[in-house]
């Protein structure tokens, strides 16, 4: 058995789009460590997409934002794993940027109620469809972001909403703990290169000031996230439950980096 333990054990992915999405560096590196994968995807056009990239993997449709779909997911799914399910990855978000940045008081309410059901609530609408398939010791594993005291503003709305998922994730802890011994944690992820962070508008220089706040002045990997859900989805973390581990590559210490600081400070032209 390998330190991790993960061998022969079966798990559900959410939220895969392409080869850059945390939910595909989860499920590769949990199939590395001898797991079975089943994954979920949002649309039928979606699975077509990622017929290359996942082969003869299982693949199932879920459009999470949809009545009954997790329901219905969920028979699909206990119809296609072997056993109950070891653990469960959460890698969903949504937010509608097509009008561009606004400032957070112009929010529409459809905008932050539909975002909030696909980025946050979805979670707790899954744990409450998969309690009857997951083993005893399970493990749920959802990815947020790396701090909710920021207030970026092109990230709006979405910030409230990843507060709202981090806290579903102890509520579902201690909600769980009644019955069973089923973890429920967060990754608390830095700034990625995925395709959902390039939706985001001006990202791409919020992205490049993170990589200046680092410690390593390198910014964070995807792999490097994906290895952290992998040891709590493990038994090796059987002791954390209801806890975000936050993986920045230093960048929420760092805030008076010297170099940053000197550059923000040079006098205007």
């Amino acid at each position: 058995m390998s330190f991790l333990g993960l061998e022969g054990k079966t798990f559900l992915v959410f939220g895969v789009a392409n080869r850059r999405s945390v939910a595909w560096a989860v499920g590769r590196s949990l199939e590395a460590e001898g797991a079975t994968v089943i994954y979920s995807v949002r649309s039928d056009e979606r699975r077509r997409s990622l017929a290359a990239l996942l082969g003869d993997r299982p693949a199932l449709v879920c459009d999470v934002e949809g009545e009954g779909e997790v329901e219905r997911l969920a028979s699909e799914v206990a119809k296609a794993a072997k056993g109950p399910l070891a653990g469960i990855v959460h890698s969903i978000a949504f937010a509608n940027y097509s009008e561009g940045m606004k400032p957070f008081h112009a929010t529409r309410r459809g905008d932050f109620l539909q975002a909030a059901a696909v980025s946050a609530f979805s979670l707790v609408e899954i744990a409450r469809a998969f309690a009857p398939h997951l083993a005893r010791d399970a493990s749920v594993v959802t990815i947020g972001i790396s701090s909710l005291l920021v207030t970026p503003d092109n990230y709006g709305y979405m910030g409230p909403i990843k507060a709202a998922l981090e806290s579903s994730v102890r509520f579902l802890a201690k909600s769980f703990s009644a019955q069973s011994e089923v973890r429920f944690n967060v990754v608390g992820s830095g700034p990625l290169k995925t395709s959902a962070s390039a939706g985001i508008p001006g990202y791409l220089e919020s992205y490049l000031f993170a990589e200046k706040l680092t410690f390593r002045k390198r910014n964070l990997e995807t792999q490097e996230v994906a290895n952290t859900a992998l040891f709590l989805l493990s038994p090796r973390s059987s002791g954390i439950n209801g806890a975000t581990l936050v993986v920045d590559a230093g960048l929420g210490c760092n805030m008076f980096d010297k170099d940053v600081v000197r550059l923000a400070m040079r006098p205007e032209r």
